[in-house]
């Protein structure tokens, strides 16, 4: 299969589905990552396109796609709507991940919404969680307990985030293993990542 992820920053998608991604090229299939913003608020964006490179090649992904939104100032307009077609377009996606649309941060909610108009003729869509997810209760688990530690690897790649300041001294890593623990004892297993989709066609050969 093709999976296109698709994040409004540099480390959402490790965050949301590295598991799911890791799991994914172990089987043999392609990953392809659409970054929508280079993260400037975040760090220096020249290192944080650095981190985002370092972190899909460690994961295997095939090519990463960088959109031009600037950020904390995304618009859904026709030129988001139209670049996330004309990619899935290229690509033909069987599956694409993308950040929850209830969420804190409006990059976050301004490129779901986008996605859901791009991709109505795609046959899944997953919204994946993170940390500023607002009442995510996911109804699709992976188990990812075998690629749990690799995942913590490959946000540790994303240096300039690890090492911010964060409220509450809250610890990313320590953060990840939490979710994952949760989710999997959701999914009743041990490691998981929760999905909320938006539509999910089921094949039945």
């Amino acid at each position: 299969m093709n999976i296109l992820a698709i994040g409004a920053h540099p480390d959402d998608i490790e965050l949301g589905c590295a598991g799911t991604m890791l799991r994914y090229v172990r089987l043999g299939h392609s990953v392809y990552y659409l970054i929508m913003s280079e993260g400037g608020q975040g760090g220096d964006p020249a290192q944080r396109i650095r981190e985002q490179e370092d972190a899909a090649r460690r994961i295997g992904v095939k090519r990463v796609f960088w959109g031009e939104c600037i950020d904390t100032r995304f618009t859904v307009n026709r030129e988001m709507i139209a670049l996330i077609e004309t990619l899935c377009d290229e690509i033909k996606p069987d599956e694409v991940y993308v950040n929850f649309p209830e969420d804190s941060h409006q990059d976050h909610r301004a490129l779901a919404k986008a996605v859901i108009s791009a991709t109505r003729y795609i046959p899944r869509v997953l919204f994946y969680e993170d940390y500023t997810s607002l009442d995510f209760n996911p109804e699709i688990f992976v188990d990812i307990s075998e690629v749990l530690e690799e995942k913590v690897e490959v946000v540790k790649l994303h240096r300039s985030q690890i090492e911010r300041q964060h409220p509450r001294a809250l610890d990313m890593l320590e953060s990840i293993r939490a979710v994952a623990h949760f989710r999997g004892f959701q999914g009743k297993v041990r490691y998981a990542e929760g999905f909320k989709p938006l539509r999910y066609l089921k094949m039945i050969a």
